[in-house]
């Protein structure tokens, strides 16, 4: 994997720290690979009960009896809890749409319908195999399309009495919410244009494929106070919203901090922690609950299902006048693993991407159906309706016979222009990301006699390689080589975040933070922003994470805002220590705080920059009655200052089998100033792996509301024999929100990856793969349908 990087212009920090953009390692690193790291399951007070649960069998059924006598007699069970128990408390973390237990409906293949707590996890196994639960099974519908029309069976009739109902629904059968984002005048636009289009686009349910699953611990305290450890990244969020469920004050609920064993979006759901709760609260002691790995699979929060139906008015000559997007979510049995107000997902403004469209709009309707709950998955919805844009375009550029590449600049977004719904982007990089992408990828390269489509990877030698790019390829002689490009833009997203920064005697300094560690760095990007701030070595620096009783609020990790909003957080208490300690350096100085100098390790005067005191000896007379403490606080909404990606993919078919090899991805991403080197990397890696597997192989197979591959050895993730070779160029010089102009790049890098690899497959066969993942099966019927063989 090579990483290039292209910066044109000087650093936007006001200093030069030593360790901004250099590849330091993880502050919690050693701990991790000691086997020192505290994760949740590693949790256990004393007189620990473990948890189970017992899950429906069945899609769409009213609960006609439970009998849980058996289970409560059984020696060493401490509670036994049946939705009747819990009759009509419901959570979400918006919408409180999912019962604790199920009290008179089951809505999924896995809804819970009764919870134990027992001396040891067999023994609430076995307890469980003792509930007797007749069910009366109802219709359902799994199709979200399907779900919406009049005489599909109403999963929830009292939608509009939930708490955090937002009212954002028409009365559509099962519609939870639409969300309607606008732009000029559609009818108009399509009046004008000269060709219109239209293309369907459909995407799978996806696991988010963690190492570590979904587990919880609950401890009642004497004084009435519930203790927590859950593997969840939003620690306030899961205190709140529990708090909320169960009619008890946020105060009354710590949530203690664990590192997470992966999140990949998924650890921001309160799934099971309720149960676990309960159990708790009714046997008056410690409760462990661990989803093993085919409840995650059935019964967890996926990325969700989805329909994109894209339709698009153009000039002859390629400009775009008119463009609609009807997004169709399957959210599933309930809808309160999503967030957001409207209870939807944040795809609106990528599924008119990053164009020039004068008249836009886009619904995004997320529908109920008898299938497992949609959450949230790296770029939740912003997936589905980047690949399915980027897609799209590219049909139309070959409905109009023009370079897809070629197609993209001419509509592309440039600085000053307006986006597709009225974004207001700055520093836009879009142009110069496809040039480079462009050079990079050897686009122009590639002449031969051939057509664009179907051409022969014949290699007699290496010298006559015709690999795009011009490099040597592996391929063998019958082989098909396309390839393809996808664009799109990707910002840090709002929310608030605090931190406190503290200076002890001895010099040491202590940023006290309540957002989580799930794997991502981010404890490493706190230390490297303030130890840049105050001039000192990353090793003076420590990071910890605090309880929700002793830390400052953070609304926890999730899209791409940990770098930007705890960043700036921290970067102000950083500011906020050196200013307090510039003032005690003036008096010592005899100078004017103003004109205090902050160097490495040392406070100085601008004026005399021999004189001078060290950090430690001045850290010693403020701190001598107690540390030092600066805060800071960070809040926003979106910023317009975003990141830009380009991505090419090659890839190599095989027309006798349908066998796909993806070969290469070259991808710029607009990264801003990189904070941590081996950090931003590792997230375009990963984020690139995580579109290779959502263009062609993750699937968890659904038929009739059952998932058919429940285990990890039927459920196909990327390993490292399957992902191409990376290359990537870094831009570094457009500063971004985040401190010393950082932008996150989380989910960036994840967006174009796959629709590139569908264009580039087209490229290959002359055939389109609308139905992700893209299989061999399914190639091999396209290319026999297609007469391609």
């Amino acid at each position: 994997m090579r990483f290039a990087t292209m910066k044109s212009m000087k650093s936007t920090a006001t200093n030069s720290p030593s360790t901004l953009g250099q590849a330091v390692p993880r502050v919690e690193g050693l701990e991790k690979v000691a086997g020192l790291a505290c994760y949740t399951a590693d949790v256990s007070p004393p007189g620990l009960l473990w948890g189970a649960v017992l899950r429906s069998p069945l899609p769409h059924a009213r609960i006609a009896r439970v009998d849980a006598s058996r289970a409560r007699a059984l020696p060493g069970v401490h509670a036994v809890l049946t939705g009747q128990d819990l009759a009509g408390i419901r959570y979400g973390r918006r919408l409180n749409d999912i019962p604790v237990l199920a009290f008179d409906r089951v809505l999924f293949i896995g809804d819970k319908v009764a919870a134990v707590a027992a001396e040891s996890r067999e023994l609430a196994e076995a307890a469980l195999a003792m509930i007797e639960v007749e069910y009366e099974e109802l219709p359902a519908v799994f199709d979200p399309l399907e779900a919406m029309q009049p005489g599909a069976p109403l999963l929830h009739p009292e939608l509009r009495t939930y708490r955090g109902w937002a009212g954002q629904a028409p009365e559509i059968p099962n519609l939870l919410s639409l969300e309607t984002v606008a732009r000029g005048d559609l009818e108009r636009g399509f009046a004008e244009s000269e060709l219109v289009f239209e293309h369907t686009i459909t995407f799978p349910m996806i696991h988010q494929g963690y190492i570590e699953p979904n587990v919880c611990t609950v401890a009642a305290e004497a004084d009435g106070t519930f203790r927590i450890w859950a593997s969840n990244k939003s620690q306030f969020l899961l205190r709140n919203d529990l708090a909320a469920a169960f009619g008890l004050a946020p105060e009354q609920i710590v949530v203690e901090p664990t590192l997470v064993g992966g999140d990949f979006g998924g650890k921001g759901a309160l799934l099971d922690a309720p149960v676990c709760f309960a159990l708790a609260r009714a046997a008056g002691r410690p409760v462990k609950l661990v989803m093993d790995y085919t409840e995650e699979l059935t019964a967890a929060n996926p990325r969700h299902p989805a329909v994109a139906i894209m339709r698009t008015g153009l000039t002859r000559d390629g400009r775009l006048v008119a463009h609609h997007a009807k997004l169709v979510f399957n959210s599933g049995a309930y809808g309160g693993h999503k967030p957001l107000p409207s209870v939807g997902l944040a795809a609106s403004h990528h599924a008119a991407g990053v164009y020039r469209i004068p008249h836009a709009r886009v619904d995004s309707y997320m529908v109920y159906t008898n299938q497992v709950p949609g959450g949230h998955m790296r770029a939740p919805g912003e997936v589905q309706a980047t690949v399915a844009l980027e897609v799209h375009m590219d049909l139309l550029a070959e409905q109009l016979g023009l370079d897809p590449l070629e197609f993209r600049l001419l509509n592309a977004v440039e600085e000053g222009d307006e986006g597709p719904l009225g974004e207001r982007w700055q520093g836009i990089q879009l142009k110069r990301c496809i040039q480079l992408a462009r050079e990079a990828a050897g686009w122009d390269r590639l002449q031969t006699a051939e057509t664009p489509r179907r051409r022969e990877a014949f290699y007699p030698d290496d010298s006559a390689s015709r690999r795009l790019g011009g490099e040597a390829s592996k391929g063998a002689p019958g082989l098909r080589v396309g390839r393809g490009i996808a664009v799109c833009q990707r910002g840090s997203a709002g929310g608030q975040a605090n931190a406190e920064v503290r200076v002890y005697a001895d010099g040491s300094v202590v940023v006290l933070t309540g957002t989580s560690e799930s794997g991502t760095g981010a404890l490493t990007v706190l230390a490297q922003v303030v130890a840049a701030e105050l001039q000192l070595p990353l090793e003076q620096v420590r990071v910890e994470m605090g309880g929700t009783d002793v830390a400052p609020f953070d609304q926890g990790s999730g899209g791409s805002r940990t770098t930007v909003n705890g960043g700036n957080a921290a970067l102000q208490a950083a500011r906020e220590v050196r200013r307090q300690m510039a003032e005690l350096a003036a008096e010592y100085l005899g100078c004017a705080p103003e004109a205090v100098e902050v160097q490495p390790g040392r406070f100085c005067d601008r004026g005399r920059p021999e004189v001078g005191l060290g950090f430690q000896v001045l850290a010693a007379r403020v701190a001598a009655e107690g540390p030092l403490v600066g805060r800071g606080s960070f809040s926003t909404r979106m910023p317009s200052q975003t990141g830009f990606a380009a991505q090419i993919a090659e890839v190599e078919v095989d027309p006798e089998t349908g066998q796909l090899e993806v070969t290469r991805v070259v991808g710029v991403h607009d990264v801003g100033q990189i904070i941590n080197y081996h950090g931003a990397t590792g997230q375009i890696d990963g984020g690139i792996v995580l579109g290779f597997g959502c263009g062609v192989l993750e699937e968890l197979r659904l038929e009739n509301g059952r998932v058919g591959n429940p285990h990890l050895g039927d459920y196909r993730i990327p390993c490292s024999a399957d992902v191409p070779t990376f290359e990537s160029i870094l831009v570094t010089d457009a500063p971004g929100a985040g401190p010393f102009g950082a932008k996150g790049v989380a989910e960036l890098s994840l967006l174009p990856t796959a629709a590139a690899i569908v264009n580039a497959v087209h490229d290959a066969t002359g055939v389109w793969i609308l139905d992700l993942p893209i299989t061999a099966e399914k190639l091999r019927r396209a290319l026999a349908r297609h007469g391609s063989t």
